[in-house]
């Protein structure tokens, strides 16, 4: 019990900010001194089986080290992030979706509509209907959500894109 007791008060100030070093033990840290490690070696040898010895470690760690006087990574308020997003993507004006996966589901649109003579695009066309397609999308995004702040909502769902492209005459009409 004692060993336990001084093993614990005299690792928790060493590897503060290293939590996966404490649950191996200190037989691997390379800075541990020479008397501690014959100490760790006689209290981690496993009794019956290796899996048991593991267990008999991992719920040492856990002792070692009060749960208190671990640091919790700071959270900002609920929306404070998602407001840096929009200001970040509103100054930007780099392409949101994706090129690749654009211009695969593009290929794939043409060929089952288009006629079979029509399959290549040029790099300027794909980019131009790229910047439409995302225009298309805030201009809708936009709109849906000046619905749901009429609804008194701050959540948008489907039936505000509905009423958006109703409204706006935006897509197949109804």
């Amino acid at each position: 019990m004692a060993r336990t007791k001084h093993f614990a008060t005299r690792s928790r100030p060493r590897n503060q900010t290293d939590s996966s070093s404490q649950a191996a033990g200190p037989s691997t840290n390379p800075t541990t001194g020479g008397s501690e490690g014959g100490d760790a070696a006689q209290q981690t040898t496993p009794t019956t089986s290796p899996a048991t010895g593991r267990k008999k470690r991992a719920k040492r760690a856990k002792q070692a080290m009060p749960q208190g006087s671990q640091k919790k990574p700071y959270r900002y308020k609920p929306g404070t992030i998602a407001l840096r997003e929009i200001r970040y993507f509103q100054k930007n004006t780099n392409l949101l979706i994706p090129a690749a996966s654009f211009i695969r589901e593009v290929r794939s649109i043409t060929h089952a509509l288009a006629p079979p003579q029509i399959s290549r695009w040029t790099a300027e066309a794909l980019v131009a209907l790229q910047e439409a397609a995302e225009d298309y999308l805030v201009g809708l995004f936009s709109d849906s959500m000046l619905c749901a702040i009429h609804a008194r909502r701050v959540t948008l769902m489907r039936k505000d894109f509905e009423l958006a492209r109703r409204i706006g005459g935006k897509g197949r009409p109804w």
